[in-house]
């Protein structure tokens, strides 16, 4: 692990901090924030990555998926498919396809 200050991330960073003196007084899964400045809020919506590994059927924009995250069982919906992406490279192969089936990776915007 390296310990370098980073003063931007950028979609795809993977960023990790050490705090002091709390052993034994935090869990994962908890969020961190600046209190003083800026709270943590819920997002109205967010950009993901996503690749549809065992679907029967294609992916549509308006798709209402269900999304398992650590304990979280959450009903999401796919607001826009924003890019089909190579799942080898990560780079686009087309912009606003109208669809993603199985095999597929690309990048979705969730609500």
């Amino acid at each position: 692990m390296r310990h370098e200050f980073l003063a931007e991330t950028i979609l795809r960073d993977n960023v990790g901090f050490n705090i002091k003196n709390i052993f034994g007084k935090t869990k994962r899964e908890m969020v961190t924030w600046d209190n003083k400045n800026d709270s943590a809020k819920e997002p109205k919506n967010f950009t993901a990555q996503y690749i549809t590994m065992n679907h029967p059927d294609v992916i549509y924009s308006g798709y209402n998926p269900v999304l398992d995250c650590y304990t979280a069982h959450i009903a999401w919906k796919f607001s826009e498919l924003k890019e089909k992406i190579d799942r080898g490279t990560g780079k686009t192969t087309k912009a606003n396809p109208k669809c993603l089936k199985k095999g597929d990776a690309g990048i979705v915007t969730i609500v």
